[in-house]
Formats: structure tokens, sequence, C-alpha cells
């Protein structure tokens, strides 16, 4: 998903966006408050590592949601190997680098761009196929064509190839499958144009890179992530990092097949119902902020700012930094200054029986401090942002949170975790 920072500065720059691509699977990435900082990137000894922790790959994420507005994690490619830095999106399915084809359209990369090999996935390949919608065109049936497009006016349009993806085990080996990836070589940048030199798509399609893998027999279709509150955290494949008895379970819904949703959910703010029912979710690591259709979204910043009444809290309307801004007496620090003054909301939804599960979101996880020293809630309008009355859980709502999303079992679940202390592992960086 891409979506860009409140503010379009204003409304332009903080929204997870649809990806509509001219194939079948729409997906969503980012938010349009990307890239309007500097990444924070690891050492090539260190961030860059890929751990196999039994039958799980571990890959240290590096970023945070404000100021940097994105994650990224390392990804070697190609022989000799080369590392990229790549968004990884649970809200689109095909990986993509930036690529010397040559490139048409390229924005600025943290590493060369990617040289492509020989090696092209061909029109009638199961993978090309999941890319696009009904009885397709092949025009040159030899190589397999894409275009995505994303909801903040970003693309990508290339072709897919071949190529080696190496993974370090956790026994001292090296797995090196080859995995078809798009070969972007005409980018339009979208109003968040994060330095990065592509996207990891971790969606729920065949061109996933997870669900290649797993039909590779390497990992098990099951991957997570664990979001930092302090920056950083990290992503794996796999089932091995975690007691399943001690996650909570939702089993995936049907209705958005192509995107990660627990279904439908019920808006609750400090323990009580705000009357908002019935909400369709959707979880999404490619998009900074969480997003609510306007309904949900009013009545949330209402329920919010009645808890502030009577309490040491202007608006600040002069604050660009997102819609809903507040100053105090003097400028806050960190969250920890402001946490007391405000409640958490929860979003409960039935799984299957007549329990409710909830997933639960205390003010850290939807207020962040600007640099104006405002604080600012996180959760923004997402029909104002073009998601018409989709409800995108973002980055900001599941910090400090091991969210799993089993393709196995289909099922998805979440529990609270000190993000910020990586798996044990004696694996060393590729």
């Amino acid at each position: 998903m891409r979506k860009e920072k409140v503010g379009l500065v204003a409304l332009a720059i903080i929204v997870s966006t649809w990806c509509v691509s001219s194939s079948s699977s729409s997906s969503f990435r980012g938010d349009l408050s990307r890239g309007k900082a500097p990444l924070t990137f690891g050492s090539p000894a260190s961030s860059l590592a890929l751990n196999r922790v039994g039958s799980s790959v571990v890959f240290p994420l590096h970023g945070n949601v404000f100021p940097t507005g994105s994650y990224n994690t390392t990804v070697y490619v190609g022989q000799p190997p080369k590392p990229y830095f790549l968004d990884p999106d649970t809200g689109s399915d095909l990986t993509w680098l930036q690529c010397d084809a040559p490139c048409v359209r390229c924005t600025q990369t943290p590493h060369p761009l990617y040289r492509p090999n020989n090696d092209l996935v061909i029109c009638r390949d199961p993978i090309c196929a999941s890319l696009h919608s009904g009885d397709y065109n092949c025009d040159n049936p030899e190589q397999c064509d894409y275009e995505v497009e994303y909801a903040d006016g970003g693309s990508s349009l290339g072709v897919l190839v071949n190529d080696v993806f190496s993974f370090r085990s956790y026994g001292g080996g090296v797995l090196s499958p080859r995995v078809a990836l798009g070969c972007g070589y005409d980018q339009i940048p979208g109003p968040s144009n994060p330095f990065l030199d592509g996207v990891l798509g971790l969606g729920k399609g065949k061109s996933s890179i997870v669900s290649q893998l797993s039909s590779q027999g390497l990992v098990p279709n099951v991957l997570g992530h664990c979001l930092s509150a302090r920056g950083g955290g990290f992503l794996f494949f796999g089932n091995d990092l975690y007691d399943s008895s001690r996650i909570m379970w939702t089993p995936m819904s049907h209705d958005y097949s192509k995107h990660y949703s627990p279904g439908t959910a019920e808006l609750l703010f400090a323990g009580k119902a705000t009357g908002l029912k019935n909400l369709l979710l959707v979880i999404d690591s490619g998009s900074s902020y969480t997003y609510f259709s306007s309904q949900a979204y009013q009545a949330l910043a209402f329920a919010v700012k009645k808890e502030l009444s009577g309490k040491p809290f202007t608006e600040a309307l002069d604050d660009p930094t997102l819609p809903l801004c507040w100053r105090g007496r003097k400028p806050f620090k960190n969250i920890r200054d402001v946490r007391k003054y405000f409640k958490p909301f929860a979003l409960s939804f039935h799984s299957g029986g007549r329990t409710k599960k909830q997933f639960e979101v205390p003010p850290e996880s939807y207020l962040i401090i600007s640099s104006k020293g405002n604080v600012c809630m996180g959760v923004l309008n997402g029909t104002a942002a073009g998601l018409q009355n989709m409800n995108v859980i973002g980055d900001i709502s599941m910090l400090d949170k091991m969210v799993i999303y089993d393709n196995e079992k289909q099922r998805m679940g979440w529990a609270s975790k000190d993000c910020s202390r990586p798996p044990k592992s004696s694996a060393t960086a590729f």
C-alpha cells in the first residue's frame, strides 16, 4: 500500500493507498507521509543480515513512523549477491527493484540500479497470470510485463525476471532460491518518495516473496513483523518465533481476499462503544499511519477532543504535521509527557464464535510528537484520502506488537512484545 502524510502537505502526505494495478491484484502501499525525513539504514554487518532461526528467516528493520515515515529491510539479490534496501509491504504482492534495463525513469536510490540477467518470466507463467486479470493478452509470449499503480499517484512499470535471493541460514549455510521479481524500468514517484531501491511484496498472492519461498519448501507460508516504538524492529518468514498459544488469533476474512483483513469491527473508545460497527479492516505494513472511514474518524476525533476538554491543551491549527494536533503549556518532548491525558481505543470483532477479540491501541500507538513539540493524532480520515469506506491499520497502531499473517491456516494474530529485542540467533550477516 502506498500513502502519505497529511498535510499534502497535509492530506496528500499521509494516506495509505489502494494500489490499483493493471493486474488483477489491487494492493496497498505506503503512506503519504513516507519519505519526509532521512531514512535510517543499518551497516552491512548488522542490519543487512538475514538470519534463519529454525525454519524462520529473520530480517532486521530500520526506520520509524515519525519523523522518517517508513521502515526498510535489506535483501540480497543476484550473483554475486548485492544488497538492496526495500520497503516491506503486506499490502502488495510483487517485489520489485528499480532497474537498469536501461531505466527510462527512476528515482534516486541508495544503491546502484539493479542490473537484470536474461532469465525472463514468460507471459503464461502462473506468477505472471496472478498479476493480471482474466484472459490477458500476451503481446510478447517470452516475457511478462507488469504495471503497478498506487493511489498516491506513484507507479512502477517493468518486466518480471528470475534471480537468486540469498539468505544466511541458522546453521551457517546459505539459501539461494531463484525468485521472480519485477525489474522496474519506469517509475513515477508519488508525493511520498522514499529513498529506497524498491518494494518487498508480502501480500497473499502467488508473486509474493513468502508464497514463492513456501512453494519451494523453504519456509512455511507464514510471515510477521514486530515494529519497535523506539524505531527499527524485525520482519520474519516462518513459524518458529512465537508461542502460538500466546497469540490472539482470528480468521482471515474473505471479504477482501487479496488483502490481510480480520473482517469487520466495532470501534470502542476508553472501553465504551462509540456506536460505530461493521468497519471493514485491512492490516497493512505499507502504511505509516492508520486510516478510518470518515464516520469512524469523526467519532474518534470527537471522543479524543471530549476527553481533552478542561485539560491543558489547545488545538495547534498552525502545525501542518498532521490534521489534528494540540499544544501544551510548553513543548512536549515525548509521548510519556502526554500519555496520561489520552485514552486507548480498540477494534472489537467476532472471530468465528461467540467470543469477541480486540485489537487494542494505547495512546502511544496513535499519537506522535511533532517537531514543534505538539502532540498529533496519527489516525487520519481515509475517506478524504481516497480510501472510501476502507479502514486501514497502519504501522503506528502496530508498534510493539508482534503481528502474524498465517497463510497456511488462514488466520491472523497479534501479541504485545518489546520489538526492540530481536530474536536470538548465532547467525551473522551475509
